[in-house]
């Protein structure tokens, strides 16, 4: 087989292992074998995998280079080939670029790093918000505005439908209408629990006593998205799935005329952290 042959078979190996790794990563749930992140959706999610990618370029890069290196004077500075070994103290040259090119590195990552920070921060440009809070073992959701609250446990493998994932469906998901950025109140009512969805990448903490602001903005499109505590938190802390449905505004909106009539909260708490964080 010539060269062309070894490279073609070769591409068709790449393009099999990635039908059979990362061609999952379109679905926006773990799939069996996946290598790759979870398709990004939302722009968090974006630019979060934007930054990844880009840190991942680099860090190869300099891994490369210095690999490369330590084999060039492994075998440049050998004893067979160095008989009298230098007595070179320091290189000006060497010290300058050492000291200089990791400071542009750092530079090339901060800039993308807060620019991030600071967009994950803008939790006031938001059209609606949900409270989250974490308990032993189930999520508590309660809509403030919309007078409405449900907990959402999960649906044990025997009761399970077709199609519906083992150990990531809920009775009753987070239903959220799509194209909408949504504020998240995530707290707590005893140990620490971590409110982690990838494909909207979010992961907020849910700490009793203290509430913790993150929002996502849905995409437009009927989607569901799955995730899961992702903070060790008991026995039973890997039963805890998270399952964020969005629907068209319509189907949501007919939704939200049901959830009123199931799932109708006497209790207005949120009306004081909503004043107080706005």
């Amino acid at each position: 087989m010539n060269f062309r042959g070894v490279l073609s078979a070769s591409g068709l190996m790449m393009g099999l292992f990635w039908l059979a790794t990362g061609g999952y990563a379109f679905a926006a749930e773990p799939q069996p074998w996946q290598m790759n992140l979870q398709e990004p959706a939302g722009s968090i999610a974006e630019k979060a995998v934007g930054l990844h990618d880009m840190l991942l370029v680099i860090i190869t890069a300099i891994s490369v280079f210095v690999l490369a290196l330590l084999v060039y004077v492994c075998v440049r500075f050998r004893r067979s080939a160095n008989p009298k070994p230098s007595k070179t103290a320091h290189n000006t040259v060497i010290e300058i670029l050492w000291t200089v090119i990791p400071v542009l590195i750092l530079v090339a990552i901060a800039v993308p790093s807060f620019r991030l920070l600071y967009y994950l921060d803008k939790t006031k440009d938001t059209d609606m918000v949900i409270k989250v809070t974490g308990n032993q073992w189930v999520w508590h959701h309660e809509y403030p505005d919309e007078e409405i609250a449900f907990d959402s446990y999960m649906v044990d493998e025997a009761d399970l439908k077709e199609g519906e994932p083992r150990l990531l469906t809920v009775d009753n998901p987070l239903v959220v209408p799509a194209g909408t950025r949504i504020k998240l109140l995530v707290t707590g009512n005893d140990v620490m629990h971590s409110f982690f969805v990838p494909s909207l990448a979010v992961q907020m903490y849910s700490i009793i006593g203290r509430v913790n602001e993150a929002w996502i903005d849905v995409p437009e499109g009927t989607q569901t998205y799955y995730g899961q505590c992702n903070q060790i938190c008991g026995v039973n802390h890997a039963y805890m799935p998270i399952v964020i449905k969005a629907l068209d505004k319509a189907d949501y909106a007919k939704w939200l005329e049901t959830a009123r009539q199931e799932f109708a909260s006497v209790e207005r708490p949120m009306k004081t952290i909503l004043a107080s964080s706005n």
